[in-house]
């Protein structure tokens, strides 16, 4: 068996000399990016997307549409434009075989769209695919009508045997393991026979801005969509079958990913400004103004983008970050430098995540001398000292930015396979060390 040098190498985290001062231009939103290549390919005309994130799991949602028979041209707009991706429906077929990677969104978006291709699409993935759970989509998707076979395992690999078609209707599931379950079966919705109503029965759902997003997406290409927000039931959303339109979509910043370079402002007394920050925005990276400004920070919204300013001061902070889970990595390597203790709740799910990240954030920031203890639901952080070692990442690419932001202030830190950040933010060495102006 060989072994990807990149996956062993140990990258040196820079250590900040001084306070911040940079401007750092985020690429596009993988969430955005993955809903909106779904969208394109179920509509009835071709559309745009216009600045799209290329990624490790963007390109592979974008390849495994084109191996279902949709076509996706790429190319680049007139200056200050950027790239952008023509996406041109066609009728979804099979044979074909999906590598789904690490990618939660292709994993669970792409069986739904798969019962309407004629023919059998086979899903597999990393080794930790097989490990994340998929029971939702594919109970779900039997309870419509469809024939999925997985061995019963309720996780990758598995066959869907496209028909051309789904009934759709009504069905009930247990989404609080991952709201993608929920958004996974709205997005196709409008192309099932009946459309789909799906009820929600498990506990709190995890991640509701994701969902937001995706009623949101597909209202914007015409798509009838009763969700609790608008009066409806709650934990039901229904999705009426019809026509999809082609969209011509500019494709925010990942918010998300703009994270590790607000964290660097707070962290080192600086400021960095991401332009093109959106007024209005579903996406969950958006809350990071509010919980850093608890943290120490204070930020300004302005037509550029955001302003985001350190005081020199970290604090520490109890949150409930149920709904913006995928915060927890950088929230907790910023509470491990903060001047008290931080308690981080509702993240239970993150168990499941790309590594379990709980057990991931304690011994890795406890490795380098920390005092982080699990709860049931998150982490309880007590500031020490911390000296420099290796940070693990377990292929988990918020385990690779959250190890960088403590080398910022921690001498010594090196992060092992830094390449892993590909998964949705490319090229993040380079704007790292950008941003100290190295």
């Amino acid at each position: 068996m060989t072994v990807n040098p990149a996956h062993t190498a140990l990258w040196p985290a820079p250590h900040a000399s001084g306070a911040v001062d940079a401007t750092v231009h985020v690429p596009g939103s993988k969430s955005v990016t993955n809903r909106a290549l779904v969208l394109a390919a179920l509509a009835s005309e071709p559309g745009w997307l216009r600045r799209p994130l290329r990624s490790r799991d963007t390109l592979l949602m974008a390849e495994a549409l084109r191996t279902m028979g949709v076509e996706i041209e790429e190319g680049v707009g007139p200056e200050g434009t950027g790239e952008f991706w023509r996406v041109i429906p066609a009728g979804l077929r099979g044979p074909a075989t999906v590598d789904v990677g690490n990618a939660g969104t292709v994993m669970r978006f792409l069986p739904p769209v798969a019962t309407l291709a004629d023919g059998t699409v086979r899903f597999d993935g990393d080794p930790r695919s097989y490990e994340r759970p998929l029971h939702g989509v594919i109970d779900a998707l039997r309870a419509l009508g469809a024939r999925i076979d997985d061995d019963g395992r309720g996780a990758l690999p598995m066959t869907v045997h496209g028909g051309g078609a789904l009934e759709g209707g009504p069905v009930e599931i247990d989404a609080s393991s991952s709201s993608q379950f929920v958004s996974s079966l709205l997005l196709s919705g409008p192309r099932f026979n009946q459309g789909v109503e799906v009820r929600h029965t498990g506990s709190a759902l995890p991640s509701m801005p994701h969902i937001r997003m995706t009623v949101d997406m597909l209202r914007a290409v015409g798509a009838q969509v009763d969700t609790p927000e608008s009066g409806g039931e709650p934990n039901v959303w229904r999705v009426t079958p019809g026509a999809l339109l082609g969209r011509d979509l500019t494709i925010e910043p990942d918010l998300s990913n703009a994270q590790p370079f607000l964290a660097a402002a707070l962290v080192t007394g600086g400021k960095v400004v991401i332009p093109d920050w959106p007024s209005r925005t579903t996406q969950p990276g958006d809350r990071l103004r509010e919980i850093f400004t608890d943290m120490g920070g204070s930020c300004e919204l302005t037509d550029y983008g955001l302003v985001f300013t350190g005081s020199g001061a970290v604090h520490g902070i109890d949150v409930d970050l149920g709904e913006v889970g995928e915060l927890t990595p950088g929230i907790a390597a910023v509470a491990a430098l903060a001047d008290s203790p931080s308690t981080l709740r509702g993240v239970a799910h993150l168990r499941l995540h790309e590594t379990d990240r709980l057990a991931a954030l304690t011994k890795e920031i406890n490795e380098l001398g920390g005092d982080v203890t699990e709860t049931a639901d998150g982490l309880h952080i007590r500031p020490r000292r911390l000296h420099g070692g290796v940070v693990h990442t377990y292929e988990d690419h918020r385990m690779a930015t959250a190890g960088a932001i403590i080398g910022l202030a921690v001498e010594g830190v090196q992060i092992e396979n830094v390449a892993t950040t590909a998964k949705t933010l490319p090229d993040f060495p380079d704007l790292w060390t950008g941003m100290l102006g190295a």
